[in-house]
């Protein structure tokens, strides 16, 4: 079967054009979050810390809820459905307005992030640290989405999206309790550690495999939902 590409494209850009107000929000905190963090004073750290995280998981929640949750609310799935669209062309637009809409303001808070560790006095050893915590939102996000377009009620799409972001509490609980991890989170040195590798591989890995089961879950079904 074959992909109805420019379709896909007005179903990606509609969904951009739902999201960038949030995006413009979510942005414009996350760079003043990134500006308390560039004090490296122990009070500006967890304020900015605290509001990065924040940032990147209302980013998660707007990306899932504008494009998924939303729509079937307001029962825009008639309109979808009267283009020559196909059930896999709409997953593929789906996957990939979300992909677009979370990963623009995903990779710029990462890439701002990474910077102020590295160009302010905080030590590096926090770079190795912050990959951690921004593949953990990345595994969350594809949890979250894969959950999203799995069910169908908006109570249980707004537990799929909440419910993994609420769980980074405990993995950074974890994180602490690995003293590779922990010892050089202070060092003002760039070290890769063997736990620090592999947990950041798995959350990649497990990231993507989620977006490709959903894909090709989704792909095989004969109608829309």
């Amino acid at each position: 079967m074959t992909l109805n590409i420019p379709v896909i494209k007005l179903l990606v850009a509609k969904d951009w054009q739902l999201f960038q107000k949030q995006l413009a929000v979510c942005v414009l905190a996350g760079i003043v979050s990134l500006c308390f963090l560039g004090l490296a004073r122990p009070w500006a750290f967890y304020v900015g810390s605290l509001m990065l995280i924040i940032v990147m998981v209302s980013a998660a929640c707007f990306s899932i809820a504008t494009s998924l949750v939303v729509e079937r609310k307001e029962q825009t799935l008639a309109f979808v459905m009267s283009l020559p669209v196909s059930p896999l062309d709409f997953t593929v637009a789906k996957l990939v307005g979300n992909l677009v809409t979370f990963l623009v303001p995903f990779g710029v808070m990462l890439a701002g992030t990474l910077a102020v560790v590295l160009f302010t006095p905080l030590p590096d050893g926090l770079f190795v640290y912050a990959l951690l915590i921004f593949g953990y939102l990345l595994f969350a996000f594809s949890v979250s989405l894969a959950i999203a377009m799995a069910v169908q009620t908006e109570g249980w799409a707004t537990f799929g999206m909440i419910a993994p972001m609420v769980l980074i509490n405990p993995y950074m609980m974890a994180l602490a309790q690995v003293p590779e991890i922990q010892r050089r989170v202070s060092v003002d040195a760039l070290v890769w550690t063997t736990p620090a590798v592999l947990i950041l591989s798995a959350l990649v890995v497990l990231s993507v495999v989620l977006i490709g089961a959903t894909a090709w879950h989704h792909a095989r079904k004969p109608a829309f939902y």
